[in-house]
């Protein structure tokens, strides 16, 4: 075999590699990845310095955990207050909307870089299981927003002993 066909040989295997790797981080974040658009207040960030410069895409990283009686989403979603969600159960699936605003924190200066994203975003997350949206509880604290879903009685778990003769 060739050096030259070794070389070949060793890119087609680096490549298909790195392609793989993409691939499976695409299909890991995909879900977390959220377009940001302007919003009330955010329309008018190429006003205040930040503008055409908003990231416009961000990620609220969520987590889902179904345990025997309820199922508990974490969103990660920094920069925001508890009255900028709107939460709802729709079919199978949690979503939030929301609105996170810049503010405005220098008079003078510009930005050289900007990766924060602002505006009104919506993020649909898939339940695992059928809730009942009416009992759901949320709590936002630190940057992440809890939401608790209590499964209704047909999808909970329920323990059956077997006796073995």
């Amino acid at each position: 075999m060739s050096a030259l066909h070794q070389l070949k040989q060793g890119l087609n295997e680096a490549w298909g590699s790195i392609s793989e790797g993409w691939q499976r981080l695409y299909q890991r974040a995909a879900g977390a990845i959220t377009r940001y658009r302007p919003g009330k207040k955010t329309g008018e960030l190429a006003n205040v310095g930040t503008p055409g410069r908003n990231a416009g895409w961000g990620v609220l990283a969520a987590e889902v955990y179904d345990d025997d009686s309820a199922v508990t989403v974490r969103l990660e979603a920094p920069g925001m207050k508890k009255g900028d969600f709107d939460i709802e159960v729709l079919g199978d699936f949690l979503v939030v909307r929301g609105e996170k605003r810049y503010e405005k924190q220098h008079d003078d200066g510009q930005f050289h870089v900007t990766e924060c994203a602002y505006g009104v975003f919506e993020r649909a997350i898939p339940l695992p299981a059928e809730v009942d949206p009416a009992q759901a509880k949320a709590r936002y604290k630190r940057g992440v927003l809890r939401v608790v879903l209590p499964k209704t009685a047909a999808s909970r778990r329920k323990r059956i002993t077997v006796n073995v003769g």
